[in-house]
């Protein structure tokens, strides 16, 4: 038997084909939206998946603004950083940061479940994140995916 027909596929960044995806997050539970983005930044709908390799599509979010959290959680889910000065932890309620800059929620829940490395650091850079309805990537043609 000849081995070279069972080897592993890998996947080099000149194979990959990285297409524009469009989700509307109006009404969107947070977690369920996230979710379904990380899966697509990170390739993991493809059949060339590579776990070292960016195989993932470049992702749109528009009218983050409206996405929906269940329950309690604009007051009771809060959101931790450390200023990395003795004593220097932070909390902020969902409620707040949304206050401040609607598109951050989305883009911490995101980041939370792609790798922490460099990797993903560079996964990050394919999400686009709108707080409102229009985006400036008409020409791309974004293919609109429904959750």
């Amino acid at each position: 038997m000849d081995s070279t027909s069972y080897k592993t596929y890998s996947a080099k960044p000149s194979d990959v084909d990285k297409k524009w995806v469009l989700f509307d997050a109006e009404d969107v539970p947070l977690g369920r939206l996230c979710s379904k983005v990380a899966h697509i930044i990170r390739g993991k709908h493809k059949p060339i998946f590579t776990p070292h390799v960016d195989t993932g599509d470049n992702v749109i979010v528009i009218n983050a603004e409206k996405v929906k959290l269940t329950g309690k959680k604009w007051s009771d889910k809060e959101y931790f950083h450390h200023t990395q000065y003795p004593g220097g932890e932070r909390f902020e309620s969902a409620q707040k940061i949304h206050d401040k800059d609607p598109t951050q929620l989305v883009k911490r829940s995101v980041k939370g479940m792609i790798p922490k490395n460099k990797l993903g650091r560079k996964l990050l850079s394919n999400l686009r994140v709108y707080a409102g309805p229009n985006h400036p990537h008409q020409a791309q043609k974004p293919e609109k995916i429904e959750i």
